[in-house]
């Protein structure tokens, strides 16, 4: 081992359904990150982004861990962890303040957003992220970056992200089983969004769906701000279960299946191709035609999609009678996360959402072991780091934990304004 945190070591750990990845990064002079390790494991004990037998996620992190140390040649021992679910709540709130010196300072602003996050939430809920959107001074809206501004009295409209205190505490639980200390709780869709979109998109508008095995979490920004949050706990198991069921194959064949035979629009396969499923009980095995495959696969993909066009409406008629002037999606859906990667998605999403603005998220940004992560099933680690880096650059590059309620010198990444609240 030759690494240390010293070395602006920063890791990522993305816990799923389906598997578990571990990506190791250095934070390189230029800030760039450098992927130096990865490891990934089948994810066992885990079902929709939460922990239903606690050994067996255990025994899927450490294994994990155990590849990307191995590929990293260092120890791991602080992570930055996604978490997902049903149970992952978002609200918009509002902060007011008065302007002490007639110029905005950070104070100023630390008030004004501490005011919106004071608000009261159940005490079975803690926040996870409190990301300002804009600020108000005096009669003059829609402000990004107040500081310095004249004025007399300040508002902020944040976005509040919260989870279930017991839910978050399961999956640190198995975490520091395997030794490792959790440095922040990060919602997973927050995290893929950091490293699939760019700046352009978050202006234009854009939402973001990381379909994952057991989850699709969804955020919706406009005018470079967080607009909504939301979690579908239905996701890529239910294309694999429709599979099974059809054609009485095993749910393990099923998911194989899926994977290097499966098509989200059956007009994309030819009439003539077949494929070989295996059967259950010491049957033997029979052919189909792929393109019968795809029409189970492209009724369920359609109706995940419907549940995304019916929020995605939802969310912009709410804001266009908020008043918010940014409520179209101009730069429109980007889909990434592992049950993103089937073929035909892009046609079948863009059928469904009525727009062709729709693409794959491949992470951005980073370099090194590119090969390994440079696909949609890695953007929430890859997030992850991202994540990381700009905490540690928010901290003047001192590699130490984030306090509770510090806000100082975060303006200069203001999409990663964002707050752990233990």
């Amino acid at each position: 081992m030759t690494k240390t945190a010293d070395d602006n070591i920063i890791v990522g750990l993305d816990i799923g359904t389906a598997s578990v990845s571990a990506l190791v990064g250095e934070v390189l002079p230029d800030g760039q990150i450098n992927i130096i390790g990865a490891g990934t494991s089948p994810s066992r004990g885990m079902d929709k982004g939460g922990v239903n037998d606690l050994e067996s996620v255990v025994k899927s992190v450490q294994r994990a861990v155990d590849q990307a140390e191995l590929m990293a040649e260092c120890k791991i021992s602080n992570v930055y962890l996604s978490i997902s679910g049903r149970h992952i709540a978002s609200r918009i709130e509002k902060g007011m303040g008065t302007i002490s010196d007639e110029e905005v300072s950070q104070d100023d602003m630390d008030r004004a957003i501490h005011t919106a996050k004071s608000i009261k939430i159940g005490e079975e809920q803690r926040i996870l992220h409190v990301i300002p959107q804009e600020f108000t001074i005096d009669y003059q809206e829609g402000i990004k970056n107040p500081l310095g501004l004249s004025g007399v009295r300040m508002e902020v409209s944040v976005h509040l992200i919260s989870c279930h205190n017991d839910m978050a505490r399961n999956i640190i639980k198995a975490v520091e089983r395997c030794g490792l200390k959790v440095e922040q709780l990060v919602f997973s869709g927050l995290a893929a969004s950091n490293a699939v979109i760019t700046e352009d998109e978050r202006e234009l508008g854009v939402c973001v769906v990381d379909i994952g095995a057991g989850t699709m979490d969804v955020s919706i920004w406009t005018g470079g701000a967080l607009r909504h949050t939301e979690v579908f706990s239905y996701a890529g198991n239910a294309v694999t279960s429709d599979i099974a069921f059809a054609f009485g194959t095993p749910v393990g064949d099923a998911e194989e299946i899926k994977v290097k035979y499966g098509c989200a629009l059956s007009e994309l396969v030819s009439k003539d191709d077949t494929v070989n499923v295996p059967s259950v009980g010491g049957r033997p095995s029979r052919t189909l035609k792929r393109q019968e495959l795809s029409g189970v696969i492209e009724a369920r993909y359609a109706e995940l999609m419907g549940f995304i066009n019916q929020s995605i409406n939802t969310v912009l008629v709410k804001l266009r009678e908020d008043g918010i002037k940014h409520h179209h999606l101009a730069a429109g859906v980007v889909l990434t996360g592992g049950a993103a990667q089937i073929e035909g998605l892009v046609e079948c999403a863009e059928r469904v959402f009525g727009v062709n603005r729709v693409r794959i998220g491949k992470p951005l940004e980073v370099s090194g072991l590119t090969d390994y992560v440079k696909e949609p099933y890695h953007s929430t680690a890859v997030g992850l780091l991202h994540y990381a880096k700009d905490s540690h650059i928010d901290d003047d590059s001192e590699f130490k934990e984030q306090k509770p309620s510090s806000f100082t010198g975060i303006l200069s990444k203001m999409r990663n304004w964002i707050q752990k609240e233990f």
